[in-house]
């Protein structure tokens, strides 16, 4: 009996690992870009340097997640970075513009 429980839990651990690994597929390597680019532009906005800088690359990386949010067919991340890359979007065409 005692081998028998000893079985099923062991299978449980091995089930549990193979689930746990990291498939690094094509979302894993754009959220990872996304997110790095983000921690870019809040390093210059707190450093309070090159606002144009910032805003392109908040850009860039709202549009990473934003992909990232199709790719897993999230509402929340689609609602919240399609808001954000209008919302900055509009920042670097005004910024392009010269207004």
């Amino acid at each position: 009996m005692s081998k028998n429980i000893h079985t099923k839990k062991l299978l449980q651990k091995e089930k549990r690992l193979a689930e746990s690994k990291l498939s690094f597929d094509l979302s894993y390597w754009v959220k990872w870009t996304g997110s790095f680019i983000l921690l870019a532009a809040m390093m210059l906005r707190g450093a309070q340097v090159y606002p144009v800088a910032d805003l392109i690359l908040s850009t860039i990386g709202c549009i990473c997640w934003l992909w990232v949010g199709i790719m897993w067919k999230d509402r929340a991340l689609i609602i919240l970075n399609a808001a954000a890359v209008t919302i900055l979007g509009v920042g670097v065409l005004r910024v392009i513009a010269g207004a």
